[in-house]
């Protein structure tokens, strides 16, 4: 009998109307993940293109202005597809509290409650965060905040979707290719540099 039970109660909670997750979001303001970042040349300032601190496999361009949107940065991988996009975040033009008050209920009502809360709990930065597995089997997380004083964080309002998956697969062929690279070069014979020092000398700071 218990055994029906749980399983009824199964049954329940998947078919049950608003329990099913939504779908994983992979588009915001024109542009979209794994997409190339040459199909959005007239939409990006490539010129602005930088590696990403402490991620030098990938680089972050800025958007031109897009209507209804302030500024924003599209990342892409260099290594396991060139130019495939893993990341958008887009600060909305309209930075007021209450705009993003509103967005909330329209995230909530489209991506239902959020997983995790991710700023800080003094309530200067709000930020709820959304996470999501695709029909490829790909990890996809969204965000979206509002900054109201934190001086280290662009004020107002954006949000950013990115795909955990393809950074990873980016970061690991960047690494393979770097060990390659370094095991090619343990291989070549080099010759001994003379520091023109004898005895002890050789051996001490000086």
């Amino acid at each position: 009998m218990k055994n029906k039970w749980v399983f009824g109660l199964a049954l329940l909670l998947l078919f049950a109307p608003g329990i099913a997750r939504a779908e994983a979001p992979h588009r915001v303001g024109g542009f979209a993940l794994g997409q190339n970042i040459e199909e959005y040349k007239d939409q990006v300032i490539m010129d602005t293109a930088l590696p990403v601190r402490y991620s030098e496999n990938l680089e972050e361009v800025e958007i031109k202005f897009t209507q209804g949107f302030k500024s924003g940065l599209i990342t892409y991988g260099t290594c396991a597809k060139p130019g495939q996009i893993v990341k958008i975040k887009l600060k909305y033009a309209d930075s007021s509290k209450e705009f993003y008050q509103n967005l909330l209920k329209r995230y909530k009502k489209r991506f239902g409650d959020p997983d995790e809360y991710r700023g800080d709990s003094f309530g200067i930065v709000k930020a709820w965060k959304w996470s999501f597995v695709d029909k490829q089997n790909q990890r996809i997380s969204l965000t979206l905040q509002h900054n109201s004083m934190d001086t280290e964080e662009k004020k107002g309002n954006a949000v950013k979707i990115t795909n955990t998956t393809l950074i990873e697969e980016d970061g690991l062929c960047y690494k393979r290719k770097q060990l390659d690279h370094r095991a090619i070069l343990r291989q070549r014979k080099w010759k001994a540099v003379n520091p023109e020092l004898t005895g002890w000398d050789l051996f001490l700071p000086r």
